[in-house]
């Protein structure tokens, strides 16, 4: 890459070197043209000479022809004709071709009529006219021919008539070769290899500085002829001019060069101090030479060396201070559990911290999509109002960011930002994950909702929490390391606060939850069922209580061992969970004993759900590993005590406690059945806000089993559906169970 001295070499030099080169080059060609043009104009003029004279010589042959034709005395007219040099040879044939009259000297042949086309046939010795010889009555008698040798002595005249060389050509191409010439023998060299292929009429020039043209054969000039003239062009010109260009070229470098150095002498210096700078000396300074724009120029930079070392300092104690907060910040951050409050700190903060116009906290949420959470300063209509579409992990910058955890920061390089980003100029994002892998479990290593313990070496790799972005830097600068490193203060503290929150949730999870079958545990069931209840109370409806037991659970655990047994509780749960609706509560209430909630659920849709949970656990066993390690099946049924929610208890607890004795009818009825809760029970319970110690208790008959038709079935949705059975005490309708 050229220095400035360089490039102020080059301008000068093309600024006074091009017109000498370029009139240079207008004089050779100039010179050349008008050489070239005279040469051609001469030409020109020297092929009419020679088509003039031609001509004439051959009107010539024909007067003397006609004379001797016309003749009675055919000899002697003859010999007069030659006498007096109107021709040199002239012969008279018959019709049949024999030669009847021939002067003396005549010529050798091939003789070339005048009359003949323009196309060469071979070499040319003589011009001849031939006449027709014909008797008083028109009957024709022979032919009368007129001829003049073509040697040197006719290329001679015809040159010293037209003025240019004149080169007689013998034979056809491409074996032609020079018969005459008035050229010196190294022109008739040039002037034969030209004229091989030069066309008739056409001019061209020779290596030894001579222009040709060919002048026939031509209708009425039947002799292939060159002429030739030297260019009249200075000898030496092209040599002089390139010494005069180059001898140019060398003083112009020489005085650019000069003029450059001079001129680029304080810029160098200039640029000496700025690479001080650049490397963190601000105590370079610029010597003033002069006081021309260049000196203006030094002093102007020797300030701004002095106003930065002092931005510097303020900015280091800024710094500094921020650091400070930042610390505070992180300390505020960890006390709270309020993610949204928490992102909008942060979010707040880190604007504040970089001068960003505009920024986004961006969670990744299931599904590998990033999900914009706190959005600050974007008016552009994307990552705002509800339901963002998200960005797909890899997708984009901040997709990219999440997926390789690597921060970046850059200038937008077009209008469009990627789909699902904001529009922006300049742009930093750096991605945040938990210090360490969060979550908890619990024994067995089963989160709450899993089915069964992770297998080894399977455990899904961590991903990333989030992106911090921010957008548009105030003043319109980009955003430098400083900036990052800032930021990545910043999303520490975010992962922090997320990972908090989402461990604090977790934990609320866990105290409500079983965490072997992800089902709610019996403090949830409690408070469950005083919710549906009092909501039921409220509007008049009914809440079924199913309690299941599985039958000779303990029999599993002695033959299979505990982990088997563990296996059968979880899927028991999951097909529980399968067999119910949304709006049922499925709980775990302690060792093989679960409860199931269904509200406004009568007692028919109650047996409904009973007979397909039954059917779900008998119909297929559970496969386990056994003590050995050998996959074995265990067929499995459950007992399953029904009460319903006013006609069988007043409270939830009392509901909880007829279907727990429903349940052991069941199971002294030979167990893998259900019961419904026999009679009405009306009853006040301390606990539930009745009169201290009051009861008012109606004995109930023992539990019987309800007959269920063996017409019911799930319908195509696969939710069980109360339906008319064959028990006549049993209401007409029911509401879905699910």
């Amino acid at each position: 890459m050229l220095t400035l001295r360089g490039r102020l070499t080059a301008a000068f030099l093309a600024v006074a070197f091009g017109p000498i080169l370029l009139g240079a080059v207008f004089v050779a060609s100039t010179v050349t043209a008008v050489d070239r043009s005279r040469a051609t104009e001469r030409l020109a003029v020297a092929n009419a000479a020679v088509r003039t004279s031609i001509d004439a010589l051959c009107q010539q042959l024909r007067a003397a022809a006609d004379a001797v034709a016309l003749a009675v005395d055919h000899p002697g007219a003859a010999s007069q004709v030659v006498s007096r040099g109107l021709a040199a040879a002239v012969q008279v044939t018959d019709v049949a071709g024999r030669v009847g009259v021939a002067t003396a000297n005549a010529p050798p042949a091939p003789w070339r009529d005048c009359a003949e086309p323009g196309r060469p046939s071979g070499p040319v010795a003589a011009l001849a006219v031939r006449v027709e010889l014909r008797d008083a009555t028109g009957a024709r008698l022979g032919t009368v021919t007129a001829a003049q040798p073509v040697d040197p002595l006719l290329v001679a005249r015809l040159a010293a008539v037209t003025g240019v060389a004149v080169t007689l050509l013998d034979g056809v191409a491409p074996a032609v070769t020079v018969a005459h010439s008035t050229e010196s023998d190294g022109g008739r060299e040039a002037v034969l290899a030209a004229a091989a292929t030069l066309p008739e009429g056409r001019v061209t020039s020779t290596p030894e500085g001579r222009f040709l043209r060919r002048a026939g054969p031509a209708p009425g000039q039947p002799l292939p002829l060159v002429l030739s003239v030297p260019s009249d062009q200075p000898a030496g010109l092209y040599p002089v001019l390139v010494a005069v260009v180059l001898l140019a070229a060398l003083l112009g470098v020489a005085v650019a060069w000069r003029l450059a150095r001079v001129t680029t002498r304080p810029l160098v210096e200039l640029a000496g101090a700025v690479d001080r700078v650049a490397a963190g000396d601000l105590t370079a300074r610029v010597p003033v030479r002069s006081g021309d724009e260049i000196g203006r120029l030094a002093g102007a930079f020797n300030r701004m060396t002095r106003d930065t070392g002092g931005y510097l300092a303020a900015l280091a104690s800024s710094r500094d201070q921020l650091r400070g907060h930042l610390a505070v910040l992180g300390d505020t951050l960890a006390s709270t559990h309020d993610l949204q409050r928490i992102l909008r700190v942060i979010l707040h903060s880190a604007l504040a911290a970089t001068g960003a116009r505009a920024g986004a906290v961006l969670l990744t949420e299931p599904g590998g999509v990033l999900v914009a959470q706190c959005t600050e300063g974007l008016d552009d209509g994307r990552w705002t109002g509800s339901g963002p579409p998200g960005v797909p992990l890899g997708s984009g910058v901040v997709g990219a960011v999440a997926a390789t955890g690597q921060p970046c920061r850059g200038r937008a390089e077009a209008d469009d930002a990627p789909p699902g980003e904001p529009r922006c100029r300049t742009y930093i994002a750096v991605p945040f994950a938990a210090p360490e892998a969060s979550g908890l479990r619990g024994p067995g290593g089963v989160r709450p909702g899993e089915d069964a313990p992770p297998v080894a070496g399977t455990e899904p790799p961590a991903r990333p929490l989030g992106v911090l972005a921010l957008y548009d830097r105030l003043g319109g600068e980009e955003f430098d390391d400083d900036d990052l490193v800032t930021l990545r203060t910043f999303a520490g503290h975010v992962a922090v606060a997320v990972d908090n929150v989402r461990v604090h949730e977790e934990a609320q999870r866990l105290s409500l939850t079983d965490p072997l079958t992800g089902l709610w545990n019996y403090r949830y069931l409690r408070e469950s069922l005083r919710r549906e209840v009092e909501r039921a109370s409220r509007f008049g409806r009914m809440v079924s209580v199913l309690v299941l037991d599985l039958d000779r659970f303990k029999t599993v655990n002695d033959t299979y061992g505990h982990a088997a047994g563990d296996t059968v509780l979880a899927e028991f749960a999951r097909r529980v969970r399968g067999e119910i609706r949304e709006v049922d509560l499925a709980f775990r209430q302690g060792g093989e004993e679960f409860v199931v909630l269904l509200p406004e659920t009568d007692a028919r849709g109650a047996t409904i759900v009973a007979e397909r949970l039954g059917a779900a656990v008998r119909n297929t066993p559970v496969p386990v590993l056994g003590h050995a390690g050998v996959q074995e099946s265990i067929a499995v049924t459950v007992s399953i005590g029904i009460a319903v929610y006013p006609d069988h208890a007043a409270t939830g607890l009392r509901v909880l406690e007829a279907a727990d004795e429903a349940l052991y009818a069941a199971k002294a009825a030979g167990r893998d059945t259900w019961q419904v809760a026999a009679g009405v029970s009306r009853m006040t319970d301390p606990a539930d806000g009745g009169a201290a110690g009051a009861r008012a208790v109606r004995a109930a008959p023992p539990s019987r089993e309800m007959s269920v038709s063996v017409a019911t079935r799930s319908p195509a949705d696969g939710l069980p559906r109360a339906g008319p059975g064959t028990d006549p005490g049993a209401p007409a309708e029911h509401d879905e169970p699910g």
